[in-house]
């Protein structure tokens, strides 16, 4: 292994020789030292894994992270956004400036994928007891990003420009819904305030590409994500006469159906995809007793902010008017946990030859719109930000079919640590490098 990695190195080098160009050279550097640190890469990676944290606990995973950086000769800031971490990279030459973000939260989940570095952690998570799981591949992200680091603080003498690391909590949410968290409180806490980066890029690893792909789409590529929460009050009254009192559970339940009708039938999903899904539905203790009160949870998804207040809108006339019809009432609250994600095109446009260097231009998929949420939106709204998946699914399995992110089977396929880390230190590379 160590033999290939030196050839490996020697190949790149010479051909930077051959090419004559400092970019080639500092490419060289951090690419060798890339594939110098793959090994490491996955030791972290399950490490982090059997390791997880919830967000705004990853104490030890951050701890890590610093050390990492420190040992890289870096000045590292700690508790940004309660737990994050950041670093500057000064390359030896002036150049654009650029953030590389990393999320390092786990999920309340329960593993059930059998590794041998399997997590059996347990924690708390809203008032319950829950395992705990990278169940979306978040740990990846970190080691990803320390090789990256590692990989471009080898060429720093070479480097033009600079580059700060940032690594992220509580991308997944609050541990208290409506708390301001993760990305949003980082900028909040003045991530941007000393160093605003001329772009911002992420990255994912994504059960639904095949390892050793990459992913992207330019313009809305991620939906925004709101937490809704439905109080409905009735009034109490004995199961066996329902007419004696107003039945929060029905009248929840017309209210969600209701929803699901103007989605159908009121918004035009052909030009703008919604999704609202209700995930809890809490009420009563007794059989025979209809409560005074029922509660909803869920989520709504738009890619359109217009599209997002309107359905807003409609969802809460249909609270209110199925309440008042039934005598009961109905509170709507609203909590945005994150934008859309929106590659801005022109930088879209400037970071695909990069990732069709890296792994190829076959190996280069766009995108449809994706409804699951990332608040990487977030840096992306006061930047230019580029957001891409990398394929996660091992060859010979259908990524149709694969356990999804978020599930307790959810496995990730390590060459995706590889193709990942090659991405992201190319993107860096080549902005770095090259006048827009």
């Amino acid at each position: 292994m160590l033999r290939a990695q030196r050839l490996f190195a020697a190949l790149l080098v010479a051909t930077a020789a051959l090419a004559g160009a400092d970019v080639r050279a500092q490419d060289a550097t951090a690419l060798a030292a890339l594939e110098r640190a793959q090994p490491q890469l996955v030791q972290w990676r399950r490490d982090f894994h059997q390791h997880p944290e919830l967000g705004e606990q990853e104490v030890r995973t951050a701890r890590r992270v610093a050390d990492h950086l420190r040992s890289l000769g870096l000045t590292v800031r700690t508790g940004v956004g309660k737990t994050g971490v950041v670093a500057v990279l000064k390359g030896a030459k002036p150049g654009p400036r650029i953030a590389l973000r990393a999320d390092m939260d786990a999920l309340p989940v329960t593993e059930q994928t059998g590794l041998p570095f399997a997590s059996k952690v347990k924690a708390d998570y809203r008032g319950q007891p829950v395992g705990v799981m990278h169940a979306c591949g978040h740990d990846a992200h970190v080691a990803i990003l320390m090789g990256v680091a590692q990989a471009l603080v080898a060429a720093k003498d070479e480097l033009a420009g600079e580059v700060m690391f940032v690594f992220q909590p509580a991308e997944e949410g609050p541990p208290v819904a409506g708390e301001v968290f993760g990305a949003a409180l980082m900028l909040q806490e003045g991530v941007f305030k000393d160093f605003t980066p001329d772009a911002v890029f992420g990255l994912h690893v994504w059960a639904g590409l095949p390892v050793g792909s990459v992913g992207y789409r330019s313009g809305p590529l991620l939906a925004a994500a709101d937490e809704w929460s439905l109080v409905v009050k009735g009034k109490q009254t004995h199961g066996s006469r329902p007419w004696d009192g107003v039945d929060p559970i029905t009248l929840g339940a017309q209210i969600l159906l209701g929803t699901q009708s103007m989605i159908a039938r009121q918004v035009n999903i052909a030009t703008s995809p919604v999704v609202l899904t209700a995930g809890q539905f809490q009420a009563g203790v007794r059989f025979n007793i209809i409560p005074d009160e029922a509660t909803l949870v869920g989520t709504l998804r738009t890619f359109d902010p217009v599209v997002r207040e309107d359905v807003i809108a409609r969802f809460r006339r249909i609270a209110d008017d199925y309440s008042h019809a039934s005598g009961g009432s109905a509170e709507l609250k609203v909590a945005n946990n994150a934008p859309a994600t929106i590659n801005q095109p022109a930088l879209t446009q400037r970071v695909r030859p990069s990732l069709e260097k890296a792994v190829g231009a076959t190996n280069v998929v766009e995108m449809p719109l994706v409804t699951v949420a990332e608040d990487f939106s977030q840096f992306a709204n006061t930047v230019p930000g580029f957001y891409f998946f990398v394929g996660a699914t091992s060859k010979g399995i259908d990524p149709a079919t694969a356990p999804i992110n978020h599930s307790p089977q959810f496995l990730l396929d390590e060459q995706a640590l590889r193709t990942g880390s090659q991405a992201m230190l190319q993107v860096a590379l080549d902005y770095l490098a090259t006048k827009p």
